[in-house]
């Protein structure tokens, strides 16, 4: 997903004749694309104890041929010379692996900052000191709503007490100030002013993203994305809170009005991209789909010849085509919106986003809706547990020594 923050590095040659570099301004520069991602997002693996009903990577089950330990380490080194600002790792359950701290520090300890997402189960004291003694180090805990009603209803049952007892831990270790991240539904918008109370009173930073129909999330999307009314509470909702963070996910709010802060472009391919754990390199978290598939870190070249030399990601370099929404006069402030959920619900890429503010995606969503013959694209990968139910009850695990 696109950065909070970072330096870009120096920015690749456009595909069109540009203006000079000096005289364009910074957005102009993300869009064409940058020699290396200011950062990238890196599912370690797919394996979780939790099966979320809007996971955009259907996690569950690891895949055999997942990166070794070794070549995560060559990665991290690619990483390094491209100087990478940092990386998101997640999953799946990132803490699951038996090498994630051995690949954390090896991350830190090579320059490149690690932010890694965690459903907070396997964060005990132990862990969350380990995690505070680190440098370069930031965690999200997983949180989607104020209650465990509403939060239990699409992590499951017990998810909350597990993410509560993981910031209890994090804080007595002080860990300093980690953040809370949510996924904003329909179910959890209203609990906005509580979930940052929460994370005040941690000393932790909320930090809100949109739901996408990605994996799992393409069958609840209908039910679980927040509606037009909502959308547009949680517009002015932020406008008012420049301290919640974003990550840049909320871009088609802007339409609305004054921007919100931060790059306010869809930077996959461009400034972002996804590693997933079998090394497979995908434009954005959001589009694990073999459309979007540009290569892989095995491959001749490794990560940095994907990155640089694949069709896919020079494609997505080139100027933008407006599309159906070259008469609307918010295109400059959205950018059309989320490519992923335009792809996940058989919208084309240069369609209105579905979640279009304006209400611009309204008809095309209804003539697919009534099309018999429409069938949305799929996720390519389902890495679930066969038999376990969507979502599942969570087990708190005991508590496990972590050498310090």
């Amino acid at each position: 997903m696109p950065p909070e923050s970072g330096s870009p590095a120096p920015s690749a040659p456009a595909v069109a004749p540009q203006p000079p570099a000096a005289t364009r301004p910074l957005v102009d520069e993300f869009r064409l694309g940058l020699d290396a991602p200011i950062c990238l997002t890196w599912e370690l693996t797919y394996a979780c104890n939790l099966s979320c009903s809007h996971c955009l990577s259907s996690s569950g089950r690891r895949d055999p041929s997942e990166l070794s330990t070794e070549e995560c380490f060559a990665v991290i080194d690619e990483l390094q010379r491209l100087q990478v600002f940092y990386v998101n790792l997640g999953g799946g359950e990132p803490m699951l692996r038996p090498d994630f701290f051995p690949i954390v520090e090896y991350a830190v300890g090579h320059q490149v900052g690690v932010k890694f997402s965690t459903n907070g189960t396997f964060v005990d004291a132990a862990a969350a000191r380990r995690l505070a003694g680190m440098d370069y180090l930031d965690v999200q805990v997983s949180l989607d709503g104020a209650t465990a009603g509403v939060n239990d209803a699409v992590r499951g049952d017990g998810a909350y007490a597990a993410a509560r007892q993981a910031m209890d831990h994090l804080a007595d270790a002080g860990f300093g100030a980690f953040k809370m991240s949510v996924v904003v539904t329909r179910h959890n918008v209203d609990q906005l002013d509580d979930l940052k109370a929460m994370a005040d009173s941690y000393g932790a930073q909320l930090r809100v993203t949109r739901l996408r129909p990605s994996g799992r999330g393409a069958d609840t999307w209908e039910q679980l994305h927040p509606t037009q009314a909502q959308q547009r509470d949680l517009y002015r909702w932020l406008l008012d809170r420049h301290d919640v963070l974003t990550g840049d996910s909320f871009f088609h709010l802007s339409a609305l009005g004054d921007p919100l802060p931060g790059l306010n472009l869809c930077g996959a391919g461009r400034v972002v991209c996804l590693i997933d754990p079998v090394g497979d390199v995908y434009a954005c978290p959001f589009v694990i789909h073999d459309e979007f598939l540009a290569g892989n870190v095995r491959g001749p070249g490794g990560f940095t010849s994907v990155w640089r030399d694949s069709e896919l990601f020079a494609s997505l370099r080139e100027p933008d085509s407006e599309g159906a929404c070259v008469s609307c006069g918010s295109y400059d402030a959205c950018q059309g919106g989320c490519m992923a959920s335009k792809f996940f619900v058989g919208l084309e890429l240069t369609d209105p986003d579905p979640e279009c503010v304006l209400g611009n995606a309204e008809p095309l969503l209804a003539a697919l809706a009534a099309d018999r013959d429409a069938v949305a694209p799929r996720p390519s990968q389902d890495h679930g547990r066969p038999g376990v139910p969507v979502p599942s009850p969570v087990t708190l695990r005991p508590t496990r020594r972590v050498r310090v």
